[in-house]
């Protein structure tokens, strides 16, 4: 297989070891990347989880960062995005590709953008059977139980060391 010639900010990985898929992650912005974001949100949030689409589409998402995951044909799998306030959010990944190493792909840059960013500490409300992901990235716990959209969540927050 011939190695592909990408900009450097792409970073391509291998998703799933079993059948060696590359998974290719790209920062994305709204205005350009919106319909392949949403695509995935869509899929999702609004149609397996029950998310109702008014509470799925905000104004932050014109000023996120955000991260796009395809798989080798270019489409869509997955995405998250990084809040002004230092939030993660909408981090979705399409069923299929669950499992495989997309969702681990997207923290992980999401994460290098927030400390290249030299910010302190990321917080993010995780549905509540998600928190074991997230504590692979060393986030913890901060605070009780609440529901979002119907759904349970917790308040996580994962402190940077200082450099």
């Amino acid at each position: 297989m011939q190695e592909q010639k990408l900009p450097p900010h792409w970073r391509i990985t291998t998703a799933s070891r079993a059948n060696m898929s590359l998974c290719i992650v790209r920062p994305a912005s709204w205005q350009e990347d919106g319909g392949a974001l949403r695509a995935v949100r869509e899929a999702v949030f609004i149609r397996e989880q029950g998310v109702p689409a008014e509470l799925e589409w905000d104004e932050f998402d014109v000023v996120c960062v955000h991260l796009l995951a395809m798989n080798p044909s270019g489409n869509p799998i997955g995405t998250a995005r990084l809040l002004p306030d230092a939030s993660v959010g909408r981090m979705a990944v399409l069923r299929d590709w669950r499992r495989k190493g997309v969702g681990s792909t997207l923290m992980d840059r999401l994460l290098k953008e927030a400390e290249n960013r030299q910010l302190p500490s990321v917080t993010l409300n995780a549905q509540t059977h998600a928190t074991g992901f997230y504590s692979r990235f060393g986030f913890q716990q901060a605070g009780p139980e609440f529901l979002d959209a119907g759904i349970p969540h917790v308040k996580m927050i994962l402190q940077f060391r200082p450099r």
